[in-house]
């Protein structure tokens, strides 16, 4: 039973982690482009800066989900 619910808990908490980096990146891109759509003439700049925090946020997201599923199979 223990073993069961540290899963359901995984899961939800997997669920969560990438709706949150879904939520993040979405924002992100929105702005960058409506910058880009504002300013062309800083459009490289603000897509160096994009791909950046994209990758920020993609890596945290990695880092959580991993500790996720360790504490899920944690004895």
């Amino acid at each position: 039973m223990e073993k069961a619910l540290a899963y359901l808990a995984s899961g939800l908490g997997a669920g969560i982690i990438v709706m949150g980096a879904a939520m993040g990146i979405g924002k992100l891109a929105s702005a960058a482009m409506e910058g880009m759509a504002r300013q062309p003439e800083v459009s490289g700049d603000l897509r160096t800066a994009m791909i950046i925090a994209a990758a920020l946020i993609e890596g945290f997201t990695f880092f959580a989900l991993v500790v996720t599923f360790m504490l899920a199979t944690l004895k």
